[in-house]
């Protein structure tokens, strides 16, 4: 009862996204599965030593990365720090827990002469409906830097022709207003207006639909970023967030400052952001390699 009410609060009050609820639910079944199993306790009788053990549990039953142990250890913090603020539980069990620490990762981008190489080339797209829209989405995600949900979620009327603008509703919808470039303008108006012809029966009003003008579902994007970007890149990672982090990397090694950078992006601190700077840098010991003579 009390994992059912945190969750509704998580819905109603804290506005997470229904993956997150459902990435908490799965975390805190499965500790209240092995405190039971293991210990015989309920969740407001757990000591930090029975949260210690969890995460040995989870390193040697389960070899499970540090990343999503920090993030069944973030389900618990929430949820005993609300447990706590009503007073169901006495003592909180997790202040003295930390985390796993985690390995840095660069962000995976792919360059701007390869992605001009894909959009500006008329040797991978045609005219038809599909491939008008698989451009456009490609465009969208690389020329406003939206996460896959915000594209999803789209709406026509989000588009701003005349400002040259687009209303993206973020994480905990939260709006911002994103800037993007004449290209990507005529690109939407070219894709809605051929949409306009196809006479689909969708009253969502969500901008980007399938084939048969369904509204557009994650593994429809991730199939039409992959095939295209594996037209231009040999990376591994092909997926609609390394064009996130391709319009991120591309911004700030054109001079964009990092404040405005986090604006655009939609990240709650600039910590988030700072994580593309390690990549210009890397940018920048290249060019000094290739370049200066004593190097």
């Amino acid at each position: 009862m009390a994992v059912e009410q945190f969750l509704i609060y998580l819905q109603h009050e804290k506005r997470y996204s229904s993956h997150t609820i459902q990435s908490y639910h799965s975390d805190l079944l499965q500790f209240n599965d092995f405190i039971t199993e293991r210990f015989e306790v309920s969740l407001n009788e757990v000591t930090y030593q029975m949260v210690r053990e969890f995460i040995v549990y989870l390193l040697d039953e389960f070899k499970m990365t540090e990343s999503s142990i920090s993030r069944k250890l973030s389900a618990l913090r929430s949820f005993y720090k609300y447990e706590i603020k009503l007073g169901l539980v006495l003592d909180n069990p997790m202040p003295l827990i930390r985390a796993p620490r985690l390995p840095k990762r660069l962000p995976v981008f792919v360059n701007d002469e390869k992605l001009d190489e894909l959009l500006d080339s008329d040797d991978f797209f045609d005219e038809s409906f599909s491939s008008v829209r698989d451009k456009t989405i490609i465009e969208a995600l690389f020329g406003a830097g939206l996460r896959l949900s915000e594209l999803l979620f789209l709406k026509e009327n989000d588009v701003d022709f005349y400002e040259g603008t687009l209303k993206v509703l973020g994480k905990r919808n939260k709006e911002r207003i994103v800037p993007v470039s004449d290209v990507l303008v005529n690109q939407l108006k070219k894709y809605i207006e051929l949409k306009l012809t196809q006479n689909f029966n969708n009253k969502t009003g969500r901008l980007f639909v399938t084939d048969k003008g369904a509204d557009a579902y994650s593994k429809l994007i991730y199939r039409i970023v992959q095939r295209y970007l594996k037209l231009i890149s040999t990376q591994k990672k092909l997926s609609p967030h390394v064009l996130r982090h391709s319009y991120a990397t591309s911004l700030l090694n054109k001079g964009a400052d990092l404040n405005a950078i986090k604006e655009l992006l939609g990240h709650s601190s600039l910590a988030a952001t700072q994580v593309y700077t390690h990549n210009s840098v890397e940018r920048l010991k290249s060019i000094y390699k290739q370049a200066h003579p004593k190097a």
